[in-house]
């Protein structure tokens, strides 16, 4: 059986992973256009560069959790991939092998003259820093305003999906949101979330999807307890 999991920020926040949006829509303070779009980058680089780095510093000092930790157990009987909305590698920590991060990577850098080079980076980044070719780094994340160069993989994942476990997302962000409704029709639809939004996309679904409206520690844990019985 193939699952896809689809996660955003309400997995990792169990973890201590601040969900960097806060209520009036300000990241750490910040607008968001000011740390996470390329005309921020280009206006203020040392506030972008200052920003991941504190990002980055708080993630090396966090633990995958038990959420984290019962997707790897779904891999003992199931063909699973995790499509991921988060920067963070608590996936990658907790030992699931085939994760798709979908906005790029806290811990990597890539070029700002060619995208394709990419390196792993967990100290901090400075605009004086350079790769072999001499080209500025940033960080590898993908900003708003910029394509989402995974999303065709996962479209491609999804749609031959038997089971879709949806974990801490609001449903709400482009192009993410609109993954599921490439699920087959048959496929099952679980919507993990302690304050599930609304999605027409579920609905459509009818009775093939269940919202489980539960942290996710507990929620992903009684998904996964239910898939391998």
């Amino acid at each position: 059986m193939k699952i896809v999991v689809l996660t955003g920020a309400g997995i990792s926040a169990e973890s201590g992973i601040k969900t960097f949006r806060d209520a009036d829509g300000l990241w750490e303070g910040h607008d968001v256009m000011e740390v996470a779009s390329p005309q921020g980058f280009a206006k203020n680089p040392d506030l972008v560069y200052d920003f991941y780095n504190q990002r980055r510093r708080q993630l090396l000092e966090v633990k995958p959790n038990a959420a984290h930790f019962d997707l790897v157990k779904l891999e003992e009987k199931h063909d699973v991939v995790i499509i991921t909305q988060n920067v963070d590698d608590l996936h990658e920590r907790a030992g699931s092998s085939n994760i798709m991060h979908l906005h790029g990577q806290l811990l990597k850098v890539r070029s700002i003259e060619d995208r394709s080079l990419i390196y792993d980076w967990s100290k901090d980044l400075v605009a004086s820093d350079r790769n072999e070719a001499g080209h500025q780094l940033r960080p590898h994340i993908v900003w708003f305003g910029e394509d989402v160069p995974m999303i065709e993989k996962a479209v491609m994942e999804i749609s031959t999906a038997d089971v879709v476990m949806i974990v801490g997302t609001s449903m709400q962000v482009y192009p993410a949101a609109s993954l599921v409704g490439y699920a087959p029709k048959f496929a099952k639809i679980f919507y993990v979330d302690p304050r599930p939004a609304s999605s027409h996309l579920l609905d459509m679904r009818g009775d093939h999807a269940k919202v489980i409206a539960k942290v996710a520690s507990e929620g992903v844990k009684e998904v996964v307890y239910s898939l391998l019985d």
